[in-house]
């Protein structure tokens, strides 16, 4: 083992075991909320409609986590799909940076330059994402009445879209086979059904796996 594998080695699974403590005890603060409230103020905690209201959420999102798993993980690496996940915004936030980052930096997806370009992108987008919420909140309230006004709606309501619409291009240009059938039949169905524009995590894990069996069949068949 060369000594560029064994550092690498030693900072993956220094990743995997602080991700793994860290996702632990997020996931055990997010379940003790509700029995921390009722400890606050000295309420009774209904149990059985506890687990109710848990296992009708675990059904729409365990499978979704499963599927956004398998999607996100080899745009995120290791390190930068721990980070996500704590902190969220994967699909507008995280992706995006991480894919600029590694566009810049020029490294290959698998490779150990791009895990360590993915954790240190994912993580400064964390940092930067949390500066702004804090400076925000701030000034919210000086800031509101410009904020609010009709001329600046259309702009925050197509922020994702444009975002995601810049980064696309450029990958659509470059595979055209396998980005053309998700394409069309994404915007087929948020013409036919307009609700499904705001549901941007479902139309991305729906376009992200069909994108992935279309690359597979003509890997396959040798057109790629």
């Amino acid at each position: 083992m060369s000594e560029k594998e064994k550092y690498f080695k030693e900072f993956n699974n220094g990743l995997h075991r602080i991700g793994k403590v860290t996702m632990f005890f997020t996931l055990c603060i997010l379940l003790a909320v509700p029995f921390l409230i009722a400890v606050i103020y000295d309420a009774s905690v209904d149990v059985g409609g506890f687990w109710k209201g848990f296992l009708k959420v675990a059904a729409v999102y365990i499978p979704v986590s499963i599927v956004e798993f398998l999607v996100y993980t080899p745009m995120l690496g290791a390190g930068g799909s721990y980070i996500s996940f704590i902190t969220g915004n994967v699909t507008n936030m995280k992706i995006p940076c991480a894919i600029n980052a590694r566009d810049i930096a020029k490294t290959e997806v698998g490779t150990p330059e791009n895990e360590i370009i993915s954790t240190i992108s994912t993580a400064t987008s964390a940092i930067v994402t949390m500066l702004v919420v804090a400076v925000g909140v701030l000034l919210i309230s000086p800031l509101q009445p410009i904020l609010e006004q009709e001329a600046l709606a259309p702009a925050f309501n197509n922020v994702v879209a444009a975002l995601f619409g810049a980064l696309a291009l450029k990958y659509f240009s470059r595979s055209p086979k396998i980005a053309v059938i998700p394409v069309v039949l994404m915007s087929l169905l948020c013409i036919i059904v307009p609700d499904m524009i705001t549901d941007t995590g479902t139309l991305v894990i729906a376009s992200g796996a069909l994108a992935l069996l279309i690359g597979f069949l003509l890997f396959k068949k040798g057109k790629l």
